[in-house]
């Protein structure tokens, strides 16, 4: 059995449905965000770490996720790809 979960700055956690690839931008269900994201006013978070708990019948998967400031996401807009080069 597995299971994945999100874990918040704060440490709080949150069961969603699939393992997210590490350093993708995501939405505080953990939903994973398309490129580029309509603006830089809105919470999303980088996941920055992934850890594995295997023990007997189940796998847990943490994934452990970072806040983006409005300036680091930025160069994740329509606009900011033309100030930073082609990101994407």
């Amino acid at each position: 059995m597995e299971e994945f979960y999100i874990v918040f700055p704060e440490g709080d956690t949150q069961e969603v449905p699939a393992r997210l690839p590490f350093n993708t931008l995501v939405d505080m269900n953990g939903n994973v965000l398309s490129l580029p994201i309509p603006t830089n006013k809105m919470i999303v978070f980088r996941v920055a770490r992934i850890k594995t708990n295997e023990t007997k019948g189940l796998s847990e998967t943490l994934h452990f996720l970072e806040l983006m400031s409005a300036e680091e996401l930025l160069a994740y807009t329509k606009e900011g790809r033309t100030v930073l080069d082609d990101r994407f």
